[in-house]
């Protein structure tokens, strides 16, 4: 019976899957606090969204109920900006920021902002790395055949690259969101500072994802011979160990 160790991979995304971990926590922790805390205005996620659309001049972006937790997000194929069910109709300080969060998306993309654009035009190959590029890695491994396990790091280079792209779109999102909240005099003052630390510890999620598909990358990368001048034997992803 075999088992895949590396001792190497857990040097490289050991301490990055450790950081995703504690951004996790603390998205369900700020939200989880912010979420029984109910703004002023007594508006809903919805309705806010659909408040800011109007003031930002947008009429074809649809608002619409989706399942899951926390699964906000905005479709810029289809126009529609999707709210899970506790912030489509919650009256909550976290509702109001992510629901003005995923706005900020549907303004980028009416506004032709070039992040999104470059993201969206990332997501089809961005997929196909996620996909393709480990089975071609641990092929080229397996068979010896080191250009194609560099073709599959190549290809998880581009699903890399859409998690560093996503950064300046989430961003200036949450600041598109934060102006509009506080410029619109929808969230107080003192209710802005929930509406902060929900978005912030969001964003870090994003930031965490980024490092840690680089910090991947880079172990594809050595693995694969590109860096540090392995010989061939050394070139293999994983080390067999026979029990």
């Amino acid at each position: 019976m075999f088992y895949w160790f590396d001792p190497m991979y857990f040097v490289f995304v050991g301490p990055c899957l450790i950081l995703s971990a504690i951004c996790t926590w603390w998205v369900k922790s700020s939200f989880g606090k912010y979420s029984k805390v109910g703004a002023r205005n007594g508006m809903t996620g919805a309705a806010i969204a659909q408040a800011i659309l109007q003031y930002n001049n947008i009429h074809d972006v649809r608002v619409e109920q989706t399942g899951g937790y926390l699964s906000d997000h905005y479709d810029p194929r289809s126009r529609t900006l999707r709210l899970s069910a506790e912030n489509y109709s919650g009256r909550s300080i976290a509702s109001l920021g992510i629901a003005a969060h995923e706005v900020g998306h549907a303004i980028q993309h009416a506004e032709a902002y070039m992040w999104l654009g470059l993201r969206s035009k990332l997501v089809p190959i961005a997929g196909i790395g996620t996909n393709m590029s480990y089975i071609l890695i641990i092929a080229g491994s397996f068979l010896g055949f080191a250009g194609l396990a560099q073709f599959g790091v190549f290809l998880f280079g581009f699903a890399t690259l859409f998690t560093i792209v996503t950064l300046p779109v989430e961003f200036d999102a949450s600041s598109r969101a934060l102006r509009a909240l506080e410029g619109g005099a929808i969230l107080q003052q003192d209710e802005m500072v929930g509406a902060r630390r929900v978005l912030r510890a969001a964003a870090s999620t994003y930031v965490a994802a980024a490092i840690t598909s680089i910090a991947t990358l880079l172990y594809f990368a050595m693995r694969a011979g590109l860096l540090g001048g392995r010989n061939d034997e050394e070139k293999n992803i994983c080390e067999f160990h026979m029990h």
